[in-house]
């Protein structure tokens, strides 16, 4: 046997022995047994309550972060009872004593030192709340929401946006509804500060949660989005693609919805005549860049257009692979407008910025 398959079979079977001794170091039968449990008694909460004190203190004192996944893979596995019986009381505990215990640890992780354990460890434990998928422990992200860390922040943002925080929005859960106006408020209050990847996070989640004021969310973000084409900042155009198509859905479900309807002109048209410019000669963007936007322009016309229309085409496909500005430009003028007119898509859902104090398709191209 070769040294480098010597060395990675005992690397292999250090890590499992190494990863099989910090599993077990979480005592886990107590707690699997009270899975098991058709009804619980007064003994099992306390027994909850210690399996997660157990897990959060050692996720709070582990080390070794490239591994640090197997602290949070034992606690979010025992989330819920095996029992349907026994499912609510099982779920009540569980969440109030994980609440609490990762309050107490994030407080303690606050005082860490160094800066970047105290970093690593606040991180791990948003990502153990987010992978929980918990509507009671969003509240614990909220503080993180405005730190100076933007990984921090991203992953607070995550564990109010997730999948399955959703999917309780939408449920009728009667609690939900506040949790969930709270998360819209606060997210509101991040937009204009928020990265691509955080924007993306909120996009998905205004566009899908069943939650008063989401679209207002939704319009927010797109109106950052418009202003930052309009005055040169804008990037990751690759997010507009995603931001293009929640809006067609909504468009689609509600053809009247002239707000919706504007918002999705204005930030098509703002990535065309980017994308135009461009090609005749500005040469102002790089090539990932001019990739991402080539994509947003081809994605929406492919995905968005052909629903709004009626009618697929690829015109706009065409013009982009062929460089071909001019073609791009009547195309641009034909479906979003013009001094002329409002184009076809403004004519059929009563939208007209083609005329009017805020008409944009002039702000770039003349």
């Amino acid at each position: 046997m070769r040294l480098s398959q010597v060395t990675f079979v005992f690397l292999t079977v250090f890590i499992v022995l190494t990863l099989s001794f910090q599993t077990e170091a979480v005592e886990t039968r107590g707690i699997d047994g009270v899975r098991n449990k058709n009804v619980l008694e007064p003994g099992d909460f306390q027994i909850i309550d210690d399996f997660i004190s157990d897990a959060v203190a050692k996720l709070l004192e582990t080390t070794d972060f490239t591994s640090v996944s197997w602290a949070r893979a034992v606690i979010v596995q025992r989330k819920r009872s095996v029992r349907n019986s026994a499912q609510g009381q099982y779920s009540g505990q569980f969440s109030k004593s994980a609440y609490e215990h990762i309050r107490q640890a994030l407080q303690e992780a606050s005082a860490m030192e160094p800066n970047e354990v105290r970093f690593k460890v606040i991180v791990n434990l948003l990502m153990l709340v987010d992978e929980l998928e918990d509507l009671e422990l969003v509240r614990l992200a909220f503080p993180m929401l405005n730190g100076q860390s933007k990984v921090i922040r991203y992953w607070a943002v995550h564990c109010i946006t997730n999948a399955g925080i959703i999917e309780q929005i939408n449920s009728s859960n009667p609690t939900a509804s506040g949790s969930a106006k709270e998360i819209v408020e606060r997210l509101k209050k991040l937009v204009s500060i928020s990265e691509p990847e955080e924007l993306g996070l909120m996009v998905e989640f205004a566009a899908k949660a069943k939650a008063a004021k989401a679209e207002e969310l939704l319009l927010e973000i797109v109106d950052i989005r418009i202003k930052r084409y309009a005055d040169w900042t804008v990037e990751s155009e690759l997010l507009d693609s995603s931001i293009l198509r929640m809006l067609c859905d909504k468009l689609v479900s509600n053809s009247k919805n002239a707000d919706v309807a504007r918002r999705f002109g204005q930030l098509y048209s703002y990535a065309m005549q980017r994308y135009i410019l461009d090609i005749k000669g500005g040469q102002f963007l790089s090539e990932p860049q001019r990739s991402e936007l080539a994509s947003v322009l081809v994605d929406a016309e492919k995905f968005c257009i052909g629903k709004l229309i009626n009618r697929p085409q690829s015109l706009i496909k065409r013009a982009v692979e062929q460089d071909k500005a001019g073609e791009l430009q009547r195309e641009h003028n034909k479906l979003l407008g013009s001094d002329a007119s409002a184009g076809e898509l403004g004519s059929k859902f009563r939208f007209d910025y083609g005329r009017d104090a805020d008409h944009f398709s002039a702000h770039l191209l003349n």
